[in-house]
């Protein structure tokens, strides 16, 4: 009989499986969870391999078996793995009985095609796309809390979606005008593999664009705030900063909207939902204010014509953009308290 608060994590060697770790040991509902990575170097415990989780308890560290998990009660995963490896383990696990929640891209888009053409990967097993729950708690809660297998979202995608989705399902947003999405991003959201654009030398007292119409999470936008590809320009940029991510994203109104207008709709629209927090008008969140928690914050300023309005949306991207995001899936699926182990 699998019990779905027995956890196993595959990959908590990159950033986001550390976060997700951190998250998951002191989380009161949990049975302490095991962890599954590619050479475990011997090591039989967590605090072996990472230092930092001395005195958290004994969380077993095992080389990765997708029999070994298999075979377990544990009854819910995470996929905290490369786009290409959830996509072949998350199938097996699935038909094994557990429920997946994948970290990585690789179920995000009910159509495989849109994986492949944005993704430049072979399409994951196109049987579970229409099967899987976009990991957004404040818009799909229900999906979320009966799915089998939750996609969780891309980072920079949370932070647009979450901003525009209050304005896009309202009408609020002129036709056919343009939406900017000018946003930054921390380095550890580019993963942990060594690349030379990430040495500290290059990113240090530096700022720069980069995936000028084809960063991967453009499709998640669109898909998720109903605005066409046309419409969108979605810029992202390197931070000289660990984590973090702000977006900055410049909407028309029609018809004029006051400030008052423009909060009321955001309070409606996520009331009861505690990792969005609004702020009211005028007044703008920073990356300090989210960092190494769930939250999202979002605030905005409004011109003189009362149409141009421009929306401030951060979050720290190993937590409510990754890590944190995916335990707030899994306290759905629990039937919890969404904010369980995140305040």
């Amino acid at each position: 009989m699998r019990d779905p608060r027995q956890i196993a994590v595959v990959g908590a060697t990159g950033y986001s499986g550390l976060e997700l770790a951190r998250i998951l040991l002191r989380h009161p509902a949990l049975e302490t969870p095991v962890f599954y990575v590619r050479d475990a170097n011997g090591t039989r415990c967590l605090s072996e391999r990472f230092p930092q989780f001395r005195g958290w308890g004994e969380a077993p560290l095992r080389p990765l078996s997708v029999e070994a998990i298999s075979s377990s009660s544990a009854g819910t995963v995470f996929l905290a793995t490369p786009h290409g490896v959830s996509s072949e383990l998350a199938p097996t696990l699935l038909e094994a009985g557990l429920r997946v929640i994948d970290l990585s891209g690789a179920f995000r888009f009910p159509a495989a095609e849109t994986f492949t053409s944005w993704y430049k990967l072979p399409a994951p097993h196109a049987g579970w796309l229409a099967e899987a729950a976009y990991g957004i708690p404040e818009l799909y809660s229900e999906q979320i809390a009966r799915a089998r297998l939750v996609a969780n979202p891309g980072c920079y995608a949370t932070s647009v979606i979450l901003a525009l989705r209050p304005l896009t399902e309202s009408g609020w947003i002129a036709p056919y005008s343009s939406v900017v999405c000018d946003c930054k991003s921390g380095a550890s959201g580019a993963g942990k593999d060594p690349r030379r654009d990430l040495h500290f030398v290059e990113v240090d007292e530096n700022f720069k664009a980069y995936g000028l119409f084809t960063h991967r999470h453009t499709p998640e936008i669109l898909e998720h705030t109903g605005l066409s590809e046309s419409q969108v320009v979605f810029t992202t940029h390197l931070l000289p900063l660990a984590r973090g991510i702000l977006s900055t994203i410049y909407v028309t109104l029609d018809p004029p909207r006051t400030g008052a207008d423009v909060e009321a709709l955001f309070r409606k629209f996520y009331a009861g939902r505690p990792m969005v927090r609004m702020w009211p008008c005028g007044t703008l969140p920073e990356l300090q204010h989210v960092a190494h928690t769930n939250f999202c914050d979002i605030g905005f300023a409004l011109d003189s014509s009362l149409r141009r309005l421009v929306l401030i949306s951060c979050l720290d991207n190993l937590g409510k953009g990754a890590a944190g995001q995916a335990v707030q899936n899994l306290n759905h699926m629990l039937g919890i308290e969404e904010q369980t182990s995140l305040q």
